[in-house]
């Protein structure tokens, strides 16, 4: 059962619709849904509540939340605004700076030569960091009675450096001592509308490179020693979910055609599970490691970067 709901995708949300496709509970999941029309921003919370849930999702005990921005791929900065507040929101929930001095390092995910990847390291070129100030002025150069001191790296991939990326932050967080690690990485989606459109925010750190088969060591609060808040975008998706979602279209022509009528009924009677299936299986070999990015992902995520990090930059000013 659990083999047959494997998808390439590292959001929650997503892993959840497809159980609910086949009409199959998970114990141990809750789902909650908040929809603002007027913004058009809709956010829905997975919460993994057992370890008999967390074993049928393939995701670890904790919160995800899914905010879903159909215009955050748009240049609109009113609306960036918008769901960086939305961001903010959220992130404050899952990381109560509750001291005067509140020490987070923020860990710029991927590779800043591959732009898909490149959100981590954007995110970080965008940030105030404030460590090296308060350490040399003390708080009250900030002008204020409580500060958060700020710190950002960008740790790279192993291929750059021969490190696992875990490795890297264990040694910062010991030498620095932050009191969290909010990491931000690309994510992989299996819904094509996802792409550019939605951030993931967890509260159980991430495992890179998971949505596309090249899953690295985690980074946790076991692996590194602090809590880790995990912020992502989906920014590609597998060969497979676009061949799906065409077949979805054929499916749909098929059942509206007389001659084909009945070739469309056999096939939209598959689970989507099945069906993801079966496009696996006719793309392979020579596709089945494909992955996917929009022709305009350049000037995508570096927009969603910004807006990003402008909710970080406001959430420790």
């Amino acid at each position: 059962m659990i083999e047959k709901y494997s998808i390439r995708t590292d959001l929650a949300l997503e892993q959840k619709e497809r159980f609910e496709a086949d009409n199959v509970e998970i114990p141990g999941v809750v789902l909650e849904e908040e929809e603002d029309r007027e913004r058009d921003i809709r956010v829905t919370t997975v919460r993994i509540e057992t370890e008999k849930g967390a074993k049928i999702m393939g995701k670890p005990v904790g919160t995800y939340i899914t905010l879903e921005a159909p215009e955050l791929a748009v240049p609109d900065e009113g609306y960036h605004s918008e769901v960086s507040e939305e961001i903010l929101r959220y992130l404050r929930r899952l990381l109560p700076a509750d001291k005067d001095e509140f020490s987070v390092l923020v860990a710029g995910l991927g590779n800043r030569q591959v732009t898909p990847d490149a959100l981590g390291p954007y995110v970080a070129d965008n940030l105030n960091i404030t460590r090296h100030i308060v350490k040399e002025y003390g708080k009250y150069a900030m002008g204020r009675e409580r500060v958060c001191l700020l710190s950002a790296i960008v740790p790279g991939v192993m291929a750059q450096t021969g490190m696992e990326t875990v490795e890297i932050l264990r040694g910062v967080v010991r030498e620095a001592k932050p009191d969290a690690v909010v990491a931000i990485d690309a994510l992989a989606a299996r819904n094509t509308r996802r792409l550019n459109r939605t951030v993931q925010i967890s509260d159980t750190g991430i495992n890179p490179g998971s949505g596309i088969g090249n899953q690295r060591n985690a980074i946790t609060q076991k692996t590194v020693g602090v809590p880790v808040i995990a912020i992502g975008v989906p920014t590609v998706v597998d060969a497979a979910t676009i061949v799906g979602d065409a077949m979805e279209n054929l499916i749909a022509s098929m059942e509206s055609s007389d001659a084909l009528k009945g070739v469309g009924v056999v096939l939209s009677g598959y689970s989507a599970a099945e069906k993801y299936e079966l496009v696996k299986e006719l793309i392979a070999p020579h596709l089945n490691g494909m992955f996917v990015t929009p022709k305009d992902v350049d000037e995508t995520v570096r927009r969603i970067s910004f807006t990003i990090s402008e909710a970080l930059n406001r959430l420790f000013a």
